[in-house]
């Protein structure tokens, strides 16, 4: 079966079709011919063409191209400020010590950190494919995290020209000529110098002068943050059922990396703990963004595993059609998740608590001149048991459940809730 193919429960092929092949080896196989994409069709998680998908993403792969060039233009020019820093006292003691660190090789290079934080996210949304088999989840997972990485970088970069600040080895790198500080500079005591007095290596005295904030944190966030989303949204980790210890675990892993690589820059005296943490917000606050654009939710767990459409808004809970085949688009298979849904949302939801009469169902307390819908739940979710039969309101002929009047409803769980089953055909327990 293909990365991206969807998978099928028994007979129930969810607008599939399938056709039976020669038996092979006493089993039967069934071969499922996939349908193409359709944005009328209502079911969305299906692999489009490669016709179709550049057509929804031919923008978003040019901005992102121009961006990039943005940023790395301006990584490449000189600091825009002139930054006047004080060296000794008049005694000789270094005024501030802090900035006078020696300079030494970085423990994680600039490079390595935007490839980890580009690359393992990847990989790891790839492999989660092999469960999830969705395109579309790939696609816009993907296409987030190169949201939240090339944006956080242009921010970054943008500031650091602008604005910049003192490594802590700048006073190394700077080397001040001992015969212009003699001299004096300028401000109060003449104390105050600018780069005119150094003698070091252009070069890193340019890149001594851009310290804030941290490339290295920026990226790692971006990256890692959108991933610990990722995972959380599919592993269901904060939701609706005790999860196994491993997976809290496992969204953590990304931010102990991202942690780590900050962390480092302290170690190796590249930059201040403000430059990584200023990183650390930026990456943070455009992997939140860029998730959010890119799916139904951020923390709420009832929607946060679906991806949207640039062309089909997704009406929260409001049943199939708005989830447009996304409910199953999860790896963790516990408590009812993973397997296609009656209704939109979470498991269990309540139908008539987010579904309103702008989406075309019924969520009124009755009736009221409206007849129930034989084995529709979204039309039937409002009305409640009458005439002391379980199973909602009659229209005098059947139940809202399809049963014929006089005839006893569906039994219904012991404790009055809906429970999972591994199957396309959900039911509702009657309230």
């Amino acid at each position: 079966m293909g990365l991206f193919s969807r998978r099928t429960d028994g007979a129930a092929t969810n607008g599939h079709n399938s056709t039976p092949v020669p038996k092979s080896h006493g089993r039967d196989r069934t071969r499922t011919k996939r349908e193409p994409f359709d944005v009328d069709s209502g079911h969305l998680n299906r692999r489009p063409s490669f016709g179709q998908w550049l057509k929804f993403t031919w923008l978003d792969i040019l901005t992102m191209a121009a961006m990039g060039a943005v940023g790395l233009g301006v990584y490449e020019a000189k600091p825009a400020p002139s930054r006047s820093f004080p060296v000794t006292f008049q005694d000789g003691e270094i005024v501030y010590p802090e900035f006078a660190y020696p300079l030494r090789h970085e423990i994680v290079p600039i490079w390595a950190a935007a490839l980890m934080a580009a690359l393992i996210p990847i990989f790891i949304i790839l492999c989660m494919q092999v469960r999830i088999r969705s395109f579309w989840d790939a696609n816009n997972a993907i296409l987030g995290l190169l949201y939240s990485l090339i944006a956080a970088a242009v921010f970054q970069v943008f500031v650091k020209w602008l604005i910049g600040g003192l490594r802590p080895h700048f006073l190394s790198v700077c080397d001040p000529d001992p015969a212009l500080i003699s001299l004096g500079g300028s401000g109060f005591r003449n104390v105050m110098f600018q780069r005119n007095v150094c003698r070091g290596n252009v070069d890193k005295i340019d890149d001594s002068l851009e310290s804030m904030p941290s490339g290295h944190s920026t990226a790692a966030w971006a990256g890692f943050f959108y991933l610990y989303l990722y995972l959380n949204a599919k592993l269901k980790v904060f939701s609706n059922y005790h999860p196994a210890f491993w997976k809290l675990i496992a969204i953590y892993a990304p931010l102990l990396g991202a942690t780590l690589i900050t962390g480092a820059l302290t170690i190796d005296e590249f930059h201040n703990w403000y430059d990584c943490l200023a990183g650390a917000i930026i990456g943070t606050v455009f992997a939140l963004s860029a998730y959010r654009m890119l799916y139904a939710s951020v923390w709420d767990f009832r929607f946060n595993h679906i991806p949207l459409t640039r062309h089909t808004p997704f009406s929260y809970g409001a049943g199939a059609a708005g989830a447009g085949g996304f409910e199953s688009a999860v790896f963790t298979r516990r408590a009812g998740w993973g397997y296609e849904e009656a209704y939109g949302g979470a498991p269990f939801d309540a139908a008539h608590g987010l579904r309103g009469q702008a989406t075309g169902f019924n969520t009124g307390a009755g009736p009221h001149g409206v007849e129930s819908r034989n084995h529709d739940v979204e039309h039937n979710a409002g009305f409640a048991p009458t005439n002391g039969v379980t199973g909602g309101y009659t229209n005098g002929t059947t139940h809202s459940h399809g049963a014929p009047v006089g005839e006893p409803a569906p039994a219904a769980a012991s404790d009055g809730r809906y429970h999972p089953r591994r199957s396309i055909e959900r039911k509702a327990v009657p309230i």
